[in-house]
Parts: C-alpha cells; structure tokens; sequence
C-alpha cells in the first residue's frame, strides 16, 4: 500500500543543521528541495544556494536574512497556526546569512532554476489568503509564492491550513504530464505540522495513487507533526486533519515546463466533488486568521 521512500517521517531526513534536507538527489527527481532550520536564540546560518532559488519562510519566529545585495529582515510569526508570514527570495550563486535574536524555525524551499532574479522581501500584507472549497472540504490556502502572485523562474510554493475533520488536496488531483493549457509537470513536496489539542499530539493521513503511468507511486501515510511527503507523481489526496487538530503544510514545486504554472487534473471518479462545491458554505472555522491589511513598518532595509 505504501511506496516508503516518499513518506519521511519527522527526524528521519535530518542532515547537519537540518531537521528536514531534501533535495533533488535524496528525493531522485531534478528541481524540488526543502531544508527545516532550527535556529537557537542568537544563532545564525549560511546559506549557500548554488543552482537553486529559495525562499525563506518563518514557521515560528523571525530573523534577518543579509545578502551581498540586500538586508531584509522578516518579522516572521508565533506559529504557522497563528498568521500570515513575510518572507525573503535568494537567487542562485549567492550566499546569505541568517541570524535570529530570539531564535525559531525557518522552512528553505528551493528550486533549480537558470534565471538569477534579485534577493527581495515578500510583505505578509501581499499574500493572498484564499478559502477552498465548501463544508468538510474547507481550506484556507496562503498563496505566498503561487504562481502570478510573487516572480520566480521556477519555485511554487504556497501553505495549507485544514482545519481538524476536514479533507485538503480534495478531489484527487495530479500534475505529472505536460498537458499545453491542462496541465503541468511539477513535483511536489508536502510538510507537515499538526497542531495539539489538549495536551496532545495530533495526527492526520495522507494518500496518493498511482496516475496510470508504469507503476507511480502508492501511498497510504500517517503523517505527524514535522513529517514529510514527496510526490514525484500520481493523484495526490486527500489529506485528512483528525478531528480536533488543525493540519498545516507547506507545498513546494517545481518542474521542467516552459511557463512556471500551476495546471492540474482531478480525479476522473472524483471530479464531481468540485462541482457540488457551487451554492454550499465554506466551513465557518475559516479562515483561521485574515490576511494583514497593512505590512509592517521596517521591511527591507
């Protein structure tokens, strides 16, 4: 039932200063990467991003991010349960410096890329919050990196929030062909954190089937806080919240397409579920929390 080298449970792809490293030749695929920093109070880290794009993204905290070309400092969040974040784009063949005074946990999404665009910061009042779907299939999607929201040449990247009960990645979907104008060719990363309740810890499954092509990729996962999922291919959903614990994850992706879009295909046998979406409430739970209405001042510097 399950294809193992896609689910990594939390700890299992630490390397180094990472509690998550995945990159293209852990996962065998070509473009995606995610790391996971946990940075102490006072603490710092080099990045050096070689053939890739990142984007910097307080999970809980915030810090400073200084490049040879620019110093932007991200005022981040309690958690990812608590609001919408900042964030700082780096381009390929730079180095930067993350220093956090009061320490937290920073998510590196990357992409190899062949365009080197500059370091900017992203203001949490520019991203869209968008709410999806209606009842037991409510979601809130934070569309920080989408793409036509924020520039990159090949990293798309937004965040998830299910409440708990709830299904997200519904109907099944997958993006693993080149379809001109139907779909695109992406691979994907998911990573969790699940919020506790009552003192604890909550849980939530993940599933993926395979899409028709050779054999693809099965996979029924229970996944836990700071788990994580690759999708290199196949119809991907749903992830299921447990009643009771609110679901998170970051989506990270990226492919060989030659526009950067985000093009998918539902389910033949689950199609329907979109459809019966039309005139029914969105969960009242939603959104968890707005989008700022204004950003902060002292941005980039």
């Amino acid at each position: 039932m399950s294809t193992p080298h896609c689910h990594l449970p939390a700890g299992s792809a630490a390397e180094g200063p990472y509690t998550v490293a995945v990159d293209p030749r852990r996962a065998g695929w070509d473009h995606c990467s995610l790391r996971v920093l946990t940075l102490p109070p006072g603490g710092g880290h080099t990045l050096e991003t070689g053939d890739s794009e990142w984007i910097v993204l307080p999970l809980a905290g915030g810090c400073r991010v200084t490049t040879d070309d620019a110093d932007l400092q991200l005022h981040g969040r309690t958690s990812v349960f608590s609001g919408v974040t900042d964030f700082a784009y780096l381009p390929r063949d730079s180095r930067a410096r993350l220093t956090s005074p009061g320490g937290g946990r920073f998510a590196l999404a990357g992409a190899r890329c062949a365009r080197r665009l500059p370091a900017r910061y992203g203001p949490a009042s520019g991203v869209p919050v968008e709410l999806r779907g209606t009842g037991t299939c409510s979601r809130q999607v934070n569309n920080f990196a989408a793409a036509g929201v924020f520039e990159a040449d090949r990293l798309i990247a937004v965040e998830v929030l299910t409440p708990g009960g709830n299904w997200s990645s519904y109907p099944p979907h997958k993006h693993d062909e080149e379809r001109p104008g139907e779909e695109s060719r992406l691979e994907e990363i998911y990573y969790y954190e699940i919020a506790a309740a009552h003192g604890t810890a909550g849980l939530g499954y993940q599933r993926v089937t395979p899409s028709g092509h050779g054999h693809g990729t099965e996979l029924l996962a229970e996944v836990r806080h700071g788990d994580t999922v690759l999708i290199p291919d196949g119809w991907h959903g749903p992830s299921i919240a447990a009643p009771g614990h609110d679901m998170y994850y970051l989506n990270v992706m990226a492919g060989p397409g030659a526009e950067r879009e985000w093009l998918i295909r539902d389910h033949p046998d689950h199609a329907w579920v979109r459809d019966d979406w039309a005139g029914r409430p969105v969960d009242p739970r939603l959104p968890l929390y707005p989008a700022p209405s204004t950003a902060p001042s002292g941005e980039p510097r």
